[in-house]
Parts: C-alpha cells; structure tokens; sequence
C-alpha cells in the first residue's frame, strides 16, 4: 500500500502537496483562532507540514494519516525536527475510512477528497470523526474560470468539465450538504507556479541523477510537456482553495 513512485520523485522537495504557500498555510491557522490543545485529524496528510506548524505555532495536538511511506517518514521527522514528536503522530495507512478513537476538534482532507469519491463523501466521512460544533477543512479543486471544452478540461488532469464546480458553486454544495462555510484560503496563480515548478526542477534533478532508471522515459516524458501544459491549461482554469465548514 502505496503511492506510485512518480508522486514521491515529482514532490520530493515539497512539504506542502498542494498550492498553498507557507505564508498562506500560516495564515489559515491564524485565521481559524485554533485554541491551544486542539485535537486534529488530518487525512492524506502528506508531509505533515500543517499539523507540525500548527502544532509550533497554535499548541494543537494531532494525527495525519497517508499512504505513501515515503512522505509519512518525512511527516515523521519534520516533527522531530521541530520537537514535536510528542504531540503529533503520523501513521502509514489508507485514509479511505479511517476514523479516529475519539471524536476530535478538527478533522480535515486538504487536497484529496479521492478518500470520500468526492467532497460529499469526504465530508461524510471526516463528520465521523469530528465532535459536534467542530472544525472541518476542505482542500478541492474548482474552475477559476470554465474550460472552453473537454479536451482543455482534461489537460487540467481532470476527466471531464463535470469534474470540479465554480467556486460559488462549490460553496453552495456544502451548503446544500449542511454545512456553514466559515473561512477559506485560496490558491492564486503565484501559489500554483511556487507549487508546480517546484515539481520541474525535482523532476529535473532526479533525471540528472538517475537516468538509467526503468522510470527515466517517463519523468522525461513529463520533465518536456508538462511546463507549456500547465501554463495553458492549469494556471488558467483551475483554482483551489481550502475551505473550513460547520455543521449546521
């Protein structure tokens, strides 16, 4: 139980999986008002970047549960890094179902609401972890703007236009699901080139150091097309933002 190798080759530099800059991930915490001793579930928690700086900065405890070992080993030592390793844990496993021994404050899937089949059975299932009046947080995708077409919609690496809504849209989905959105933090073009081209120079210099690799053909692949496809088709269409939601 995995992810597949690319992901790890492609964000092996990154501690955030997904658009959102240091500053802006800061700033969320800020704006949440997160009481010390929080308690915290994260799902596909990646590198563990939000519970451990929340964790220095808030005083919230918590879980994040992830798939890939290699990101849940680099979770692992940025707590240990930042001296936290007592107050936040990291466990290699599905997300898919996972729900905590005791209700927490905050339950939260920024970036993959694969885990649910989508934001409603996402939210479905971070509800069952989360105690009455607590915290949710979202990460989801949207249409900055509509792709002209299908083919465009999918050189966003989605399947189809119907995959993702506008941003309003999106927001009356949870409403209609029964949840007051409360605050949100949005991706802008700058956050999505620091968040891609990061991903370029990592292909690139993993290339450099390995190009016999039964994967070369692939990150090479990827390494020449990849620059001019998301110049055009992502940073213009897509947005994403993390949205934080209550239970009505």
């Amino acid at each position: 139980m995995d992810l597949p190798r690319i992901f790890t080759i492609r964000e092996s530099s990154h501690r955030i999986h997904n658009p959102l800059t240091a500053a802006k991930l800061a700033a969320l915490g800020e704006s949440l008002h997160l009481a010390p001793g929080t308690r915290a579930l994260d799902l596909a928690s990646g590198s563990g970047e939000m519970l451990c700086t929340w964790a220095r900065d808030h005083g919230i405890t918590g879980t994040g549960v992830d798939i890939s070992t290699v990101f849940t080993e680099q979770a692992r030592a940025r707590a240990a890094e930042l001296g936290l390793a007592d107050r936040v844990e990291f466990v290699h496993g599905d997300a898919r179902g996972h729900v905590a021994d005791e209700p927490v404050d905050l339950a939260a899937c920024v970036g993959a609401t694969w885990i649910g089949n989508g934001v409603a059975g996402t939210a479905e299932l971070l509800g069952r972890s989360l105690r009455p009046g607590g915290l949710m947080l979202i990460g989801e995708p949207y249409w900055r703007r509509m792709p002209p077409d299908e083919e465009t919609a999918k050189a966003c690496h989605a399947t189809g236009i119907a995959d993702f809504l506008r941003l309003p849209d999106l927001i009356e989905r949870f409403q209609e699901l029964g949840y007051d959105l409360v605050e949100m933090m949005l991706a802008d073009q700058d956050s999505w080139d620091r968040y891609a081209a990061a991903q370029w120079l990592n292909l690139r210099r993993w290339l450099d150091r390995n190009p016999g690799d039964e994967l070369a053909p692939e990150v090479r692949e990827e390494l020449t097309t990849e620059p001019a496809r998301y110049a055009r088709c992502t940073r213009e269409y897509l947005g994403w933002g993390v949205l934080a939601l209550m239970k009505r």
